[in-house]
């Protein structure tokens, strides 16, 4: 797993052979940041990353400057594993949290400028979780919601999607709370 860009540009972290979790593609992680610039600055927001896995998202936006990150993942193994990776970078401003991301969700009274959610693609609550992100206000006016799916799923049909991109079998839907 490697940080496409920012000040930890470059570095590099062996995920272990024993996880579950799939970190996104550096291949698709570059192609959706560069979509997102189009969207927003990431420098000095904040940020939610959920169904963190691997934490190679959460790295990648301490590492772009984002003024405080929250990451949510809920296996043991992989949270100790992003807790080593932000000790070895020195990230302030990343909050490495364990726990369910529904739980997490409902009790959640912080918005953020900018989420990102990965969940497993087999997972039966996936589609309920950009109406959940909504319905819950973690969103601030203008901010960015970017959803990790498989491609059996279109969210074309929500009020707040707006557009699709598609980079092998990574299928991100972009979603804008609109003030």
């Amino acid at each position: 797993m490697r940080i496409i860009t920012g000040k930890y540009k470059g570095r590099h972290f062996d995920i272990p052979r024993s996880f579950k979790a799939r970190p996104t593609t550096d291949f698709a992680k570059e192609n959706i940041f560069n979509v997102l610039n189009a969207y927003i600055d990431l420098e000095e927001t904040t940020a939610l990353d959920l169904f963190s896995g691997t934490g190679s998202i959460t790295l990648e936006l301490a590492s772009r400057g984002c003024a405080h990150v929250v990451s949510v993942e809920l296996d043991r193994d992989h949270h100790r594993f992003i807790q080593q990776c932000l000790q070895k970078l020195d990230a302030p401003g990343v909050l490495p949290l364990r726990g369910d991301v529904f739980r997490f969700i409902k009790s959640c009274k912080q918005q953020f400028d900018f989420i990102f959610a990965d969940p497993p693609y087999a997972l039966k609550e996936l589609p309920t979780i950009p109406s959940l992100i909504f319905e819950k206000g973690l969103l601030k006016a203008d901010g960015v919601f970017v959803f990790e799916h498989g491609k059996d799923h279109d969210f074309s049909g929500d009020p707040h999607f707006v557009e699709h991109r598609s980079y092998g079998s990574v299928n991100f839907s972009i979603f804008r709370m609109s003030e």
